[in-house]
């Protein structure tokens, strides 16, 4: 009971520094940084000082440890009054670059990459997907051939977060054949400054202002000691980070489904049409009951599973309730947006509001971490349906 207590006063003590971070720092600048394609790098070590960016990394290397609820409630808080998925991704990309090298990589690597990062000093993302395959990670193509006290990596990658800015990308390569164990699939921490690595900037529908990249791999050279683990461990713990990712996502799009809720909430309370405020006519009221129908059962449904991976119940059906849950929260996340811009009305269609950033958000957390097809066949093949 007194641990419960603890953590229920944790978190709501992190939900109001997350909320003021974000209202303060993050919320009046969005739509600034949504057109300038970037938003500053002061912006980590900002964050870091607050001690958000180590959350649930070791003390050693300058974070927290952390309970799968206290993350959960970073990424919602963060969500919800930020009100950017572009900031969201950048500033917390290294959620996903660093977690194998945490896993798998030396005591020495571990202090090179991840506590500058978790300092706000230097920033992190991870490089999986390429041109010919998405979901797919099995059927990769960049090469890391072994010469000597180096390994040499050729090819490419594609829709990489961070990725113009990066100073450390974690990079699925293949190293052995197909039928290999572990699919021939082996994980390199590289640095950003590596030469032969070249970027190209992609434009995107929204996350303006995150960074999005296309990597170039031409005879880059790194250590043998920047390998993760050893040769072929790579694709299981890429299927681990997925797990995780997907959960993040679920936690975020419930922080933009209530953002979407607040603001159309706070319209229909002052706008009026037909001599009363829109909250008056049935319809709207109960498009708003709607909103927070499926507000309040995913955030019922994420408890649920923070609570799951907080008591070590990670094995039986796991990935599949992870999978679906990120779907049922994206689907959320979807049907507040529109329906926030369609109460908002002309004004939901203008740049500067939430609900249309959020709006033009929607798609790309229902693609990334895995689609929303995929999702459903990692859960069927699970369940055994």
């Amino acid at each position: 009971m007194a641990a419960d207590i603890e953590e229920r006063e944790d978190r709501e003590l992190l939900a109001a520094t997350v909320r003021r971070f974000a209202r303060e720092q993050i919320a009046p600048y969005v739509t600034q940084w949504d057109d300038a394609g970037e938003f500053p790098r002061e912006l980590y070590r900002q964050a870091a000082a607050l001690g958000l960016l180590g959350l649930g990394y070791p003390q050693a290397l300058g974070g927290t440890p952390a309970s799968s609820g206290l993350r959960a409630t970073l990424w919602v808080e963060l969500c919800r009054h930020g009100g950017s998925g572009g900031v969201l991704a950048s500033l917390l990309s290294h959620n996903i670059g660093l977690p194998p090298v945490l896993a798998l990589g030396s005591a020495a690597l571990q202090q090179q990459i991840i506590a500058p990062v978790l300092a706000g000093e230097q920033i992190a993302g991870l490089a999986i997907t390429e041109p010919g395959g998405g979901s797919d990670v099995a059927a990769l193509r960049t090469r890391a051939r072994r010469e000597g006290n180096e390994y040499v990596i050729d090819g490419e990658k594609t829709f990489i977060t961070s990725g113009m800015r990066a100073d450390w990308l974690t990079v699925a390569v293949r190293t052995g054949d197909a039928g290999a164990p572990g699919g021939g699939i082996s994980l390199l921490a590289v640095p950003g400054n590596s030469r032969g690595l070249s970027r190209s900037r992609l434009e995107k529908m929204g996350w303006q202002c995150s960074d999005t990249a296309h990597l170039h791999f031409d005879g880059v050279r790194v250590p043998a000691s920047h390998l993760l683990g050893e040769e072929g461990q790579g694709f299981k713990a890429i299927m681990h980070n997925f797990n995780s990712e997907r959960f993040g996502i679920a936690c975020g799009a419930l922080g933009f489904a209530m953002a979407c809720y607040d603001e159309a909430l706070a319209w229909a309370q002052q706008r009026k049409a037909f001599g009363s405020t829109l909250n008056q006519h049935q319809v709207i009221r109960h498009k708003l009951v709607d909103m927070q129908q499926r507000i309040r059962s995913t955030a019922a449904w994420v408890e649920a599973v923070a609570a799951r991976a907080d008591g070590g119940d990670t094995g039986h059906d796991w990935v599949g309730e992870v999978c679906v849950l990120k779907n049922h929260a994206t689907q959320a996340m979807q049907f507040c947006a529109d329906t926030a811009v369609q109460i908002l009305g002309g004004m939901g269609f203008m740049r500067g509001t939430v609900s249309e950033r959020i709006y033009r958000e929607v798609k790309v957390l229902t693609i990334g971490g895995g689609t929303d097809e995929i999702m459903k066949e990692l859960a069927a093949r699970q369940w055994q349906i």
